[in-house]
């Protein structure tokens, strides 16, 4: 099938738009060499909040999770409780499971958020199997792992060229948002990001550090 044209801007709309959670295990984690690890573990548990902040159907799934893998975090678990947790038995390619295709095609959304452990298999294979199937992929980049940047790069790359969006958390975060008037809006994510990104969050205390006791020095200027 063609693929669609790289100038083409499609925007995430949080009303048709499911987020998945594609093999982000303890034991994958380990793997992980294009971030450090503190750094990576904010990344992954930020993508899964995605889907609490904006209400999206969400889905788990793991591959092979008794061996060597491991389970997903206890902290995405506690986070989706009530989510589709698919434990594949073998498929590398999470869309070659009858169960998870089930899931998939039961939220009725054509817009797919994902993000997995590693890049270029779990992320890669998956993606490509959406677009395969006319689904719109938005692949969150940071959420991603890889067992190194060159690794990560040619994956994206790849991605990219079958018409795949690759997006940063934050560019995620605010086209799924749009409008910080709307909901969810300043009030919901002015404290994901304080939590999430904390570049933007600092910057938000600061302002309010400014308004609440500040005062401009001599020499300030806007």
């Amino acid at each position: 099938m063609s693929t669609p044209s790289l100038t083409t801007f499609e925007r995430i709309d949080k009303d048709n738009a499911m987020l998945l959670v594609v093999d982000m295990q303890i034991g994958l984690f380990e793997v992980v060499r294009d971030y450090q690890p503190d750094e990576y573990k904010n990344n992954i548990l930020a993508h899964a909040a995605l889907g609490k902040v904006f209400n999206l159907p969400t889905i788990l799934t793991t591959s092979t999770q008794q061996g060597p893998n491991g389970p997903l975090p206890k902290e995405i678990i506690e986070m989706h409780p009530s989510a589709p947790l698919i434990k594949r038995q073998g498929e590398v390619n999470a869309w070659d499971n009858a169960d998870f295709r089930a899931a998939v095609k039961a939220t009725g959304k054509k817009q797919v958020i994902m993000a997995g452990i590693t890049t270029d298999v779990c992320t890669t294979f998956l993606a490509l199997s959406l677009i395969e199937e006319g689904y719109t992929v938005f692949a969150n980049h940071e959420a991603s792992g890889a067992a190194s940047r060159r690794i990560a790069d040619e994956a994206n790359a790849r991605m990219r060229q079958a018409g795949v969006h690759i997006l940063s958390m934050f560019a995620i975060a605010c086209d799924l948002m749009r409008n910080w008037t709307y909901t969810p809006g300043a009030p919901q994510m002015l404290p994901f990001f304080d939590r999430y990104f904390s570049v933007y969050g600092y910057l938000t205390r600061g302002h309010d550090a400014a308004i609440e006791s500040g005062q401009i020095l001599p020499g300030e200027s806007q």
